[in-house]
């Protein structure tokens, strides 16, 4: 693969296949403790053993962006002719941009394929007048919560239960980032 800026298309007939052939996977080493007015890079960690974490991405799941008119859009990024990431993005019941899904496949890391996705989202939702962006990832993922930051995002919320009723052990903590357009900020 070159060093080339990814390319941003709409998904088509061919947002299937690609999901269904990715890794979207990543690797947790440890799990971060949120703390507002602190950077990510001082947020305390837990360490773990290491672990694959796989998520179950249904490309059916938003399947009707796909049609003219939608409340959404899902945006693939393409390197070398070859799709590597996505985004999905919706008008949220707030009235801000949601980021439904962001995913970028293990072997374009790296490559500013998640900024340009990124890229892409804020300019969907500043041609709505949305205020902003809002997005949830999970303290395990810590590199997804330094790429937030670094972005532009801030930290909006913690629920320490959103994935009890998946498994009553779980660790994992969902953080609610936002990112707020220039004049929408209280």
């Amino acid at each position: 693969m070159t060093s080339r800026p990814p390319t941003i298309l709409l998904a088509d007939a061919r947002f299937a296949p690609y999901v269904l052939n990715s890794d979207f996977s990543v690797q947790v080493q440890g799990y971060v403790s949120p703390t507002f007015g602190l950077p990510v890079s001082q947020w305390p960690v837990t360490s773990v053993t290491p672990y694959q974490k796989h998520y179950g991405i249904d490309p059916g799941e938003f399947r009707a962006y796909l049609q003219p008119g939608a409340s959404g859009a899902i945006f693939v990024a393409w390197l070398d002719e070859q799709p590597v990431g996505h985004v999905v993005v919706s008008a949220h019941w707030n009235n801000y941009a949601h980021v439904d899904e962001l995913a970028v496949d293990a072997s374009a890391r790296r490559r500013g394929v998640a900024r340009a996705l990124l890229d892409v989202a804020r300019f969907w939702a500043l041609k709505r007048n949305l205020p902003g962006i809002m997005l949830e990832t999970q303290n395990n993922n810590r590199g997804a919560c330094l790429l937030y930051e670094d972005y532009g995002f801030q930290l909006g919320g913690i629920d320490n239960l959103r994935y009890r009723a998946i498994d009553a052990t779980s660790r994992e903590t969902a953080i609610f980032w936002y990112l707020l357009f220039a004049g929408s900020e209280q």
